[in-house]
């Protein structure tokens, strides 16, 4: 259920949070979105729908581009920007936020995480590359976000399958057969409801096994 909806000014314009809350919260999932789409997403959805019932309300973050209504997302610092002015927000319910989101929002999110305090981070689909350049890698953003990380990534998708991940100090779930978005081809075995199952259910594992917090 979505219990509230907040407007938050940054140094990047306003930006805008949708609350998810649980009943008894013991954590707070801050989600932000790709640069290709907003919160509507469906991995944020699915986890705003799940999470509160294992004890994580769902902070869903829209960058204020996407607020303002343009199209194309700013430069890496302008979105950073804006993500370290919503934070303030995020950590007033005073209980411990794990950084996250999808795509872009993954990579803000491992950039900021260290600096904010965050407990972990959550990374939706990241980026590890543009499709078809492989040498152009981000795993360094991945690598020094400096926290307890959980890479939910899906099978095929184009900007970094998960056999092209470098080791590191992370934790990786592959969702079989799924593309960028978490979606899976006709004749796959498995649906795209059955995908989105294998990413709440390894999130809610993860989020609840972090340990005490704070």
């Amino acid at each position: 259920m979505t219990d509230a909806t907040q407007s938050v000014e940054t140094d990047a314009g306003t930006a805008r949070v949708t609350w998810h809350r649980a009943r008894e919260a013991a954590l707070v999932l801050a989600l932000g979105h790709g640069a290709g789409g907003g919160v509507e997403a469906r991995d944020l959805q699915a986890l705003a729908r799940v999470l509160p019932a294992h004890g994580v309300t769902v902070a869903l973050v829209e960058q204020p581009w996407r607020v303002a209504g343009r199209k194309v997302a700013p430069a890496p610092k302008t979105l950073d920007a804006g993500w370290r002015g919503v934070w303030p927000a995020l950590a007033r319910p005073g209980l411990p936020v794990i950084a996250g989101g999808r795509s872009a929002g993954a990579r803000v999110a491992c950039r900021t995480a260290a600096g904010l305090g965050a407990v972990a981070v959550l990374a939706l689909s990241f980026p590890l590359h543009p499709p078809g350049r492989p040498e152009k890698s981000r795993a360094d953003e991945l690598l020094g976000a400096g926290v307890p990380t959980l890479v939910v990534q899906g099978g095929r998708d184009p900007f970094g399958r998960p056999e092209e991940f470098p080791r590191g100090s992370y934790d990786l779930v592959e969702v079989p057969y799924a593309d960028h978005g978490f979606a899976v081809p006709k004749g796959a075995d498995l649906g795209r409801e059955q995908a989105l199952e294998i990413l709440t259910d390894a999130v809610a594992k993860w989020a609840t096994s972090l340990g005490p917090l704070g």
